[in-house]
């Protein structure tokens, strides 16, 4: 009876195991045998099924699969059946508007008058105090300003040599004002273009004729331009209080003679609510997240669970909801225990963003989400920890498995899940930093990377430049303009630094740096 599975064993008793003839006993050990290595097999299979049911059902919604790569009709939006109603508005909805230009602004203005009334016919008379202003906006026929300086040669009449003028130290020898370059630049960088749709843009836009060569050089001057303004607008993030941070590949070419080599680069971002820095780094380990947040990052970081970040200390630390909620639901779709405690842990986080949405538009007070807070903590961390306990081996693959390392990882920075509750400041998830680097994951789809290090230093650059001036509201052309002035005339480049910001705390900073 030793031979057989429990099973088996259990429903047959001593006694009539040594009354069976052992012709019997050798077929029933081989079927046990065989029932042994089906069993196996079938909880094998079952393994992998689950494993290839979780990579058949990856969306953006249990993992961080951008939603670009759900399948066509994932999604609430698709389940909302059609209401019958027309597109567009609907009646009494509030109607919107374009802005009017000022007055002033106006190049012509034309007053016009009724001369008789429509109900009755009577000739009218008088003036009235407001109006209704219809504008009409247009682009005027757009031609290059050329300025042509002529440096003549002449001859001396004593030796007969032959000496040309030289440019004056106000002129520039690329043939281009700032204007233009800062053209190139936003072009480039600001909508993404290529070096030969920037050439296309620049003749059908303006009349300027320019070659593919010009563009790249135009493009590091520009470069140039913003490096003093890009590396203090570094400094200031970190040194601020609160940072979003977040990652990305990127693909950078290096071209050796013939041979073409991708490297894999990854683009980092650090994010606060009115400066943003980008840069590009070969490697994604913690020496790139040190550089990016500086060595002595004495301040809050907001981002995933990703292992280069950890060199900061937990305390200063919070993760972020969205990628713990993709988590919870990963586990919430699996089966036996791991289902149940994953959809345990979703309903936790769906009543803490409940209460969450009410702290943010006033319908609770923070210091009654503090409390409440702490019962969802417990809950949280206890179902964790019930799945934590789980006994796995370390190369166990199963689905439990998964759970169990999952919980355990997350364990080890449970403190990180709770800051924001305690410190207004501080949001919940890192949307902000995502959502800063979303534009560049479109610019690199569509580009496929860079092809140097230079060009790797102007995206950055530019997405530095452009991320921050949107945030703080200022015109990007104009910025770029003034860089490249301040760039040759060798005078101080403008401030990438919120202007909203008092001059004494401009100048704090500025003394700390």
């Amino acid at each position: 009876m030793e031979q057989l599975s429990p099973s088996i064993r259990e429903q047959v008793s001593q006694e009539d195991w040594e009354k069976t003839p052992a012709s019997v006993k050798k077929l029933v050990e081989s079927m046990a045998d065989g029932i042994e290595k089906l069993e196996r097999q079938v909880t094998g299979l079952l393994e992998v099924q689950q494993h290839l049911s979780e990579k058949v059902n990856k969306t953006s919604k249990n993992s961080s699969s951008p939603p670009s790569s759900d399948p066509p009709g994932f999604g609430e939006k698709s389940k909302k059946k059609k209401s019958g109603k027309k597109r567009g508005g609907q009646p009494g909805h509030e109607g919107k508007s374009r802005d009017l230009y000022p007055v002033e602004k106006c190049s012509e203005s034309y007053d016009h008058y009724p001369t008789t009334c429509t109900c009755c016919g009577e000739i009218l008379s008088g003036e009235d105090t407001n109006p209704y202003r219809h504008q009409i906006v247009e682009i005027p026929p757009i031609e290059p300003e050329v300025t042509e300086h002529r440096l003549h040669q002449l001859t001396c009449n004593n030796c007969g040599a032959s000496t040309r003028a030289t440019l004056p130290d106000h002129v520039n020898v690329t043939g281009y004002g700032v204007r233009v370059v800062a053209m190139v630049a936003l072009l480039s960088g600001l909508y993404r273009n290529s070096h030969r749709m920037v050439q296309s843009a620049l003749a059908d836009l303006f009349g300027i004729s320019m070659s593919l060569g010009t563009v790249n050089k135009l493009r590091l001057e520009a470069s140039n331009a913003v490096a003093t303004c890009v590396e203090e607008a570094k400094l200031y993030v970190q040194h601020s209080k609160v940072v979003g941070a977040d990652e990305t590949g990127f693909n950078q070419g290096n071209i050796d003679g013939c041979n073409a080599k991708n490297l894999s680069a990854w683009l980092w971002v650090a994010v606060t609510p009115l400066v943003s820095f980008f840069e590009i780094a070969l490697t994604r380990g913690a020496e790139a997240a040190k550089n990016l947040l500086g060595e002595n990052f004495a301040g809050i970081l907001n981002s995933d669970r990703y292992a280069s970040y950890n060199w900061v200390d937990i305390s200063r630390r919070q993760l972020c909801w969205a990628h713990l909620k993709r988590e919870f639901i990963k586990i919430s779709e699996r089966s036996g225990v791991s289902g149940e405690v994953g959809a345990a842990l979703v309903k936790q986080q769906e009543k803490l963003f409940e209460l969450w949405h009410r702290v943010r538009d006033g319908t609770l007070a923070r210091c009654d989400f503090i409390k409440i807070a702490v019962y969802i903590r417990s809950e949280i961390k206890e179902l964790l920890e019930e799945a934590a306990d789980y006994q796995i081996t370390s190369i166990e693959k199963t689905p439990l498995a998964k759970t169990v390392r999952t919980c355990r990882q997350l364990l080890k920075v449970e403190p990180a899940m709770w800051l924001f509750v305690t410190t207004e400041s501080v949001e919940p998830t890192n949307n902000a930093a995502e959502r800063a680097i979303r534009p560049a994951v479109i610019w690199r789809r569509t580009s496929f990377g860079t092809q140097t290090q230079a060009g790797s230093t102007f995206f950055a650059r530019m997405m530095t430049v452009v991320t921050s001036l949107k945030s703080q509201h200022r015109n990007v052309l104009e910025f770029m303009a003034q860089a490249v002035t301040s760039a040759r005339e060798a005078k101080k480049p403008p401030s990438l630094l919120p202007e909203l910001i008092s001059g004494k705390e401009k100048q704090d900073f500025l003394n700390v740096v």
